[in-house]
């Protein structure tokens, strides 16, 4: 039996919340090959502009809004990220006015070891669990950040009825 079997549900579910905020402090450092704790930072960025382009034009405005950032943080940080080459700012599609953010070459390139680095860790974390576990880990996490998205959607419908 492990210390967790012997948790009550209630303190288990309790120690979910400083458990999620461990998370990105630690672990993604800790495996071999690492991203600098200066491009983990901006992967926060880059991700919110490959996840949102798909589908909208994302600026600035938009990355603070995600971020839930004050607007001139949420700047800085993309600022930054253009500095160092991953970002690029384009002219709006649907308002010549408005400037877009997208991916350069080496901002995928960038996302892309981000995601093998993840995929490391997540195999270096859990190497001594049963594959069971590894994958239902895995199911769940998805399961939960799916949840978080469709709540989001529904707040934000909620609003607009309003």
């Amino acid at each position: 039996m492990t210390a967790d079997d012997q948790r009550t549900a209630a303190d288990l579910l309790d120690a979910v919340g400083p458990a999620f905020g461990k998370l990105r402090r630690t672990a993604l450092l800790e495996v071999d090959n690492p991203i600098s704790a200066k491009d983990l930072s901006r992967t926060l960025v880059l991700n919110l502009v490959l996840e949102h382009s798909s589908h909208s034009e994302v600026t600035v405005g938009m990355i603070a809004e995600l971020l839930g950032s004050d607007p001139s943080v949420a700047s800085r940080m993309v600022s930054d990220t253009i500095k160092a080459g991953y970002l690029t700012r384009a002219a709006s599609q649907q308002d010549g006015r408005r400037t877009i953010l997208q991916l350069s070459d080496s901002g995928r390139d960038l996302m892309t070891r981000f995601r093998k680095h993840q995929r490391d860790a997540y195999d270096y974390i859990t190497a001594d669990w049963s594959e069971h576990d590894r994958l239902e880990l895995a199911r769940l996490l998805v399961r939960y950040v799916d949840s978080v998205a469709a709540l989001k959607e529904r707040s934000r419908t909620k609003e607009g009825d309003q």
